[in-house]
């Protein structure tokens, strides 16, 4: 299983670049298929020329945000979209660990909010921008 960044064919221009980074998401693709899909990068994180360990280079291309919406492939494998290098910003110092920390809160908070044990947590999906679960195969 790989994590991939990923935008919707209708945010590609017609030389392959992204039209609005912002409109990109962490995705899981399976058998050419979105089998998981979160919620909108930040750019903080993604975009952040003062963070370069995380930036976007590349995205898969999916004909929709929705699980089960195909992505594009060629011969030659999965098809990608580049990014602008003029879409990267200077957004200042950005704290990962406690990003990270915060989103797991978010996760265990979403966990432990159903008391109700027929729940099936494996299909958890938050109203947080950042933070989703859909692990529907």
């Amino acid at each position: 299983m790989q994590i991939r960044h990923c935008t919707e064919k209708s945010n590609i221009d017609d030389s392959m670049l992204i039209i609005d980074p912002l409109q990109i998401r962490h995705v899981i693709v399976k058998f050419g298929k979105l089998s998981s899909i979160s919620g909108l990068i930040e750019p903080k994180s993604h975009l952040n020329l003062d963070y370069p360990y995380h930036l976007v280079r590349q995205c898969v291309v999916a004909q929709k945000f929705e699980v089960g919406s195909k992505v594009e492939i060629s011969d030659g494998g999965l098809v990608f979209a580049e990014l602008n290098p003029s879409n990267y910003k200077h957004y200042g110092k950005y704290d990962y660990t406690q990003n990270l920390q915060n989103m797991i809160t978010a996760v265990n908070k979403i966990r432990n909010s159903d008391p109700d044990p027929n729940n099936n947590t494996n299909n958890l999906e938050s109203h947080d921008n950042n933070v989703s679960i859909d692990n529907k195969t």
